[in-house]
């Protein structure tokens, strides 16, 4: 049996790391969670390595299945053929194509959030070296607060193009 560690896709309550490491070590996701929330008070390397899971470890794949009635409905009225061979081929290379691009999109995203956090906390760390009166810790509050805005506003922008 060739087993692989994915991110889940329908047990997923942050970025679907818990739940792709309950479905791989067949255990319930609540406890994988709560291993996660523990080990932020056990010195926070938890949420390290949830993070580099979040990055490295992909998103579980999509399967197309087809319907099974022998035939439905077309738009125009005439009747498709799913049984057919040719027809399950089709949809499920077209499928596997658009979940591809979907990945991909999502990857570059992923990819560019990693780096803009990279890129912050270096530059907090050089100006931790450079300027010694800086502190890390007063400006920790700034930096999420301005993530979150981020966030938000990217989000509402994705959903307004998706609307469209």
């Amino acid at each position: 049996m060739n087993k692989r560690l994915y991110r889940s896709t329908k047990d997923k309550m942050i970025g679907g790391v818990s739940g792709g490491l309950a479905q791989y070590f067949s255990i319930d996701p609540t406890i994988v969670r709560v291993l996660f929330v523990l080990s932020l008070f056990l010195g926070g390397s938890g949420i390290i390595a949830y993070i580099i899971l979040w990055i490295v470890v992909p998103e579980e794949p999509y399967i197309y299945n087809m319907p099974s009635s022998s035939s439905s409905s077309h738009p125009e009225g005439e009747n498709v053929n799913t049984e057919s061979p040719e027809a399950k081929e089709t949809a499920s290379k077209l499928a596997n194509e658009y979940h591809e691009v979907y990945e991909i999109g999502k990857r570059k995203k992923r990819q560019t959030f990693a780096g803009i956090i990279l890129v912050v906390l270096g530059m907090i760390i050089l100006a931790d070296n450079f300027f010694p009166r800086f502190d890390f810790v007063d400006i920790i509050p700034y930096i999420l607060v301005l993530i979150g805005i981020w966030l938000l506003t990217s989000g509402k922008q994705n959903s307004i193009e998706d609307t469209k």
